[in-house]
This record gives C-alpha cells, structure tokens and sequence, in this order.
C-alpha cells in the first residue's frame, strides 16, 4: 500500500511517500481502505520531536482521522466487509490506503456524509465534545463563547453546544470564517476587533459567558476575563506558547480554568463522546466542515498549511 511515512523527528521533510505491507486485522481489529485522512496540529507537535502526551517511534506512519470502507475484519467485530466508516483511531497510521484500527475506534458513516467529512469528526469532535461536556459540564441555557469557531475543532464545537440547548457566541478572524460560523446561525463576533470582548459582554447583555472553549489560550487567556461571567470556566483545548498570568484573575469571579487532552480520555468517556458523535452525523444535527483537501503525496504541505491561520474547517487528505 502507499503510505506516508516519517522517517525522523523534524519539520514537513521528515516526510515521504513509500510503499509497505498492509497489515491483517487481529480479534477486535478492523481493516479499512482508506478514502480521506484528516490532518490535525497535534500530528505536527508529535512530528516536530518531544511531544510528551505521544511517543510512535520510529519510523512511524501519521495520522488519526480517517473515513472509507471496511476490507477486512477480525474475530469477535460486529460489522460487515464495505461497510462505510469512520475512524477515530488512538494510535497513528491513517495517512495511508490501509488502516488497521480497534473496533472501538470504528463507527458507522451514514451514506449521506462524504469521506472527507468523516475524515473530519475523530479528533477535533472528540476534543469538542470532552471541551463541552466532559470538562465544561455545559448546561442548557448556559451562554457559550466558542474561540476559532470557523475551526475544526470549534465548528463542532458549536453545533454541539446549540444541540445541548446552549446560547453560543462563535469568534473568527477571516471573512470567510465568520461567514460559515454565521451560516451555523450564531453570532460571531471578528477576533481581529479590537472591541471584540466588549462585543461578546455586550451579546451577554452584560452577563458574561459561562463557559468559554479556548483554542489559543497563549493569546487570549488573560483577555477571557473580561467577558467571563462569575463562577465561569474556560477550558483550554489548544495553545501554542507561555505567557505572564496573574491568578487574581480567577479569584476575582471563582472560576475555573480546566485543561482538555484526548489522550486522557478513559476507554469509557471515549465511547459515550464517539457514539453521540456517530449518532449526531446520522440525523444530520452535526455537519463537520471540510476546508481545504491535499492528495497523499501532498500531506507534508498539508501539515504546513494545518498550522496557518489560512486553516478553516478540517484539513484532508484524500486517498484513492
């Protein structure tokens, strides 16, 4: 099979398209042929070296997202050759034509979702979900401010919240982005205005948001406060750097500031996230959005591009 493949720990180089057996599914296993592969940060900080929540080895195949149809499967897996799945897998590999997966991390793509959007649910919904629910203890009627909504990881993150009974503020930084978040039927407000936590207190009525789901907490944890309402949380779903933060700040309004990693996921929390998630995309109350796709060979300059701001929606690569 094709496959992409790192052969060290470094930048998009490290990466190149090689030719290796495909491996048959044991008991409890399922082999799928692979149609689209979702690309995510996370598999650029475990690429760059040093990411301690992951170590694959080397060489290693990347990727945990992908979508296609079931080739093969193992003793004691309750599906059938050609059916349509998607696959949220807890170890690499999916940037290939073959995947070998656990049955856990395998569910069902109804036939009105393309291979490309199921490429798009498994680790940004399941960090959604775990951000709303799991970490965030989201109430209905709650008020909700969604950073980097135009996303992956927010896009869901919305839909989610609404579909929870949610009141939902959405932000984005490109024309395009607060378009497609308008699109969801919430309000966003443009991150790029300087006015923009007076924008979203002022959406509030004053209030504040309840639960804030932050994608760049390096950026924006500190200003968070300012339109955080008292006994509020703020779970941090992605952040890319330090900064100098002054703990009065949580003091002053009792809040909460939780972490959220999939990693840390238990088997159990897993499924309950990945089922609602499955069974959300078959009645059609979550829509992932796929932004810009790749072919295979391609996937070093996906991995480039994941990291730009240019980056809306999922990033896929497409297999076939």
């Amino acid at each position: 099979m094709k496959a992409v493949q790192a052969s060290a720990f470094g930048d998009s180089s490290v990466l190149s398209l090689v030719e290796l057996p495909s491996s048959e599914p044991g008991p409890g296993e399922i082999r799928v042929r692979v149609h689209a592969a979702g690309v995510n940060p996370v598999e650029v900080y475990i690429r760059n070296g040093g990411y301690a929540a992951y170590d694959p080895g080397l060489p290693y195949v990347p990727g945990f997202d992908a979508a296609g149809v079931v080739d093969a499967v193992g003793a004691g897996v309750d599906c059938a050759v050609g059916d349509r799945v998607f696959v949220a897998s807890r170890d690499t590999g999916t940037y290939a034509e073959y995947v070998v997966a656990d049955a856990s991390s395998v569910w069902p793509l109804p036939a009105g979702v393309s291979f490309a959007q199921g490429a798009s649910l498994g680790i940004p919904g399941l960090a959604a979900h775990r951000a709303l629910f799991e970490r965030g203890g989201l109430k209905a009627g709650e008020q909700v401010l969604v950073h980097g909504a135009s996303g992956a990881v927010g896009y869901l993150a919305v839909q989610l919240a609404r579909a929870a009974g949610a009141s939902v503020i959405g932000t984005a930084g490109s024309d395009e982005g607060l378009a497609a978040v308008r699109d969801l039927g919430v309000p966003v407000v443009d991150h790029r205005a300087p006015d923009q936590y007076d924008q979203i207190k002022a959406l509030t009525g004053g209030h504040g948001v309840d639960l804030i789901v932050e994608m760049l907490a390096n950026e924006n944890l500190v200003d968070d406060f300012t339109c955080l309402a008292t006994f509020g949380r703020i779970v941090v779903v992605g952040n890319r750097g330090a900064l100098e933060f002054n703990p009065r700040l949580v003091m002053g309004k009792d809040a909460d500031i939780r972490g959220v990693a999939n990693w840390n996921a238990s088997p159990a929390a897993r499924a309950t996230a990945l089922g609602d998630l499955a069974a959300k995309l078959a009645d059609g109350s979550l829509v992932p959005r796929v932004g810009r796709e790749f072919p295979l060979a391609e996937a070093a300059a996906a991995q480039d591009y994941v990291m730009t701001s240019k980056a809306l929606g999922k990033v896929v690569l497409t297999i076939g």
